[in-house]
């Protein structure tokens, strides 16, 4: 028998499939307090990586974390805050 992954990465094979490459421009992105951002993230960077939950969902930067930023998404009615570096940010 094989023995169930209990990892932070489970179940999101399809999920966190690539479909570009990585470039700097993603990595140096800037995003002003109070802009409307999409959770996109990418698989080829952990680092200040969102958990997978939150693939998908839009939010509002509300502040600056070292190189990471601050955002504020309603989940399932209650408001969240994630931190996520700019990689995993799209501009909506």
């Amino acid at each position: 028998m094989v023995v169930k992954s209990h990892g932070p990465r489970r179940r999101t094979r399809e999920k966190f499939r690539k479909s570009t490459r990585m470039t700097v421009n993603a990595f140096v992105r800037e995003f002003k307090e109070g802009s409307r951002v999409a959770i996109d993230i990418e698989s080829g960077s952990p680092r200040g990586q969102p958990f997978k939950r939150f693939q998908g969902l839009t939010g509002t930067v509300k502040g600056r974390r070292g190189r990471a930023y601050i955002i504020q998404i309603t989940d399932c009615g209650k408001p969240k805050t994630i931190i996520a570096n700019p990689e995993h940010l799209k501009a909506v």
